[in-house]
């Protein structure tokens, strides 16, 4: 059995219908912001697994320097760990920051373009 076949107007989707995904992704201002996304996540991304790196290696090479105390039963591995939570919370945090002011906004623009059917000409 075939589809049926609807007249389809000059964006290439249909009169109320969303866009395709190929003519969504083509659309520049979904290019735009995949490029700020990945300026973020993969620079970010690549300093948090080199601290969680340091860290684990520290705990394996130099476990002198990690048994070290600092005060009373606080050695310097407690200290690391911990600073991996934080670690962990600060880039959740800087992210959303980042996301509510650079790629919310235009995320908002692009899908009511979508919705509007007026993805990339």
């Amino acid at each position: 059995m075939t589809p049926p076949t609807t007249t389809v107007g000059t964006t290439g989707t249909a009169p109320g219908t969303a866009p395709t995904g190929r003519t969504l992704h083509d659309d520049p201002r979904f290019r735009e912001l995949r490029r700020r996304f990945r300026r973020f996540a993969f620079p970010v991304t690549a300093a948090f697994l080199g601290w969680y790196l340091l860290y684990v290696l520290l705990c394996a090479y130099a476990r002198d320097f990690m048994a070290r105390e600092i005060s009373g039963n606080i050695n310097v591995a407690l200290v690391f760990g911990l600073g991996q939570f934080a670690a962990t919370f600060l880039t959740a945090w800087i992210y959303s920051r980042f996301a509510d002011r650079r790629l919310d906004p235009l995320s908002a623009e692009l899908r009511a373009a979508a919705e509007r059917g007026e993805v990339a000409s």
